[in-house]
């Protein structure tokens, strides 16, 4: 079921009015919502959505009371259903969602078995959990809440409303406010950096930082590396997946969206509002441009121009990527396709 009152904090229920007015949208009404749930197990008293035509045909069979739709699609709703129309039906769900189920509150205080230096600073309004530690000079903004096992190392500085999950490990890193991390994330460790020597690799002193902007988030077991001469940089409002690698000195711009299992090599620059695929790797010191699409697996090993869509490995633009394959389909059909046998020779007559 949605929302398992074992795992999730519920708030209402709420009016049609207020539930719209979550979702940007102006719609009287006093009809009492008592939570979010899928178009097909809504009843009269809950709130659903539709963001995609395939599911059209659950959308004329739901009894939901209210549904979060686009206008192209208010005329397939039944008799008995509210329509909460917005260009945005998908935005407008995650926020009336979050009005039924916001995030837990943060309770203020720093647990017993907490290890904190005497020269970190903590404010009075945040959550230090179990077994965490906290290192000298750290600094823990207003209403953080700090995970159980959580490791903030000496110098480590967050600001207000974090949150960082169980067992993160947080180094020479600097954090704006309402930064997520989530378990077991691991930022500000050393990058990878060696150089050969005539006993092998030694390694570089990695003497950067990762600094984080305001309302980041970073995914469960995904890594962060610290910079080597310069910063890692993550920018405002970026989204990081799961088990991401983010190599030293790499700089990610505003609002970039990127999924699991993606590795950026060192010093790449992903720019604003990019999008990258799962388990694509960018190759170091590219760059890939504002606005710019690059699909699941792709392998990139260039820049990548602003705006642009590439696919494939190595990573080329997806037009061409797709003549490419129908080229090749072709000639494998042409391969396949019967030899027609040549017509059989006349019987020779025999010799007398």
């Amino acid at each position: 079921m949605a929302g398992d009152p074992r795992f999730f904090a519920r708030t209402g229920p709420h009016t049609l009015a207020a539930v719209a007015a979550a979702a940007g949208v102006e719609l009287a009404g006093d009809l009492m919502l008592t939570g979010p749930a899928p178009l097909q197990g809504a009843g009269p008293n809950e709130v659903s959505f539709l963001d995609n035509r395939r599911y059209i045909d659950a959308l004329k069979a739901t009894r939901a009371g209210a549904v979060i739709l686009h206008p192209d699609m208010a005329a397939h709703v039944p008799a008995g259903t509210i329509a909460i129309l917005t260009r945005e039906p998908y935005l407008g769900w995650a926020r009336a969602a979050a009005l039924f189920f916001p995030p837990p509150p943060v309770h203020a205080g720093i647990h017993a078995t907490a290890i904190v230096a005497a020269d970190a600073w903590i404010d009075e309004r945040a959550e230090v959990g179990p077994y965490a530690v906290i290192e000298s000079r750290a600094e823990i903004g207003p209403r953080c809440r700090i995970g159980p096992g959580v490791s903030i190392g000496a110098g480590v500085v967050l600001g207000a409303d974090c949150r960082i999950g169980a067992h993160a490990s947080i180094s020479h890193a600097v954090l704006g406010a309402r930064v997520y991390v989530y378990p077991g994330a691991r930022i500000g460790q050393e990058g990878f950096g060696f150089a050969f020597g005539g006993n092998g690799p030694e390694t570089v002193p990695q003497l950067g930082r990762v600094l984080i902007g305001d309302d980041v988030e970073i995914g469960a077991n995904t890594c962060v590396d610290r910079g080597s001469a310069q910063d890692t940089e993550i920018g405002a409002g970026a989204r990081l997946d799961n088990l991401v690698q983010i190599g030293h000195n790499v700089r990610i711009g505003r609002c970039c969206v990127i999924v699991a299992q993606v590795g950026i090599a060192g010093s790449a620059a992903i720019e604003d509002f990019a999008m990258i695929g799962g388990q694509a790797g960018i190759a170091g010191h590219t760059t890939v441009g504002r606005r710019a699409r690059i699909g699941a697996q792709a392998g990139v090993m260039g820049d990548v121009p602003a705006g642009a869509e590439w696919v494939g490995s190595p990573a080329m633009p997806a037009r061409a990527m797709f003549r490419q394959v129908a080229v090749l389909k072709r000639l494998a059909e042409r391969r396949q396709a019967p030899t027609p046998s040549p017509a059989a020779a006349p019987d020779r007559p025999e010799a007398e």
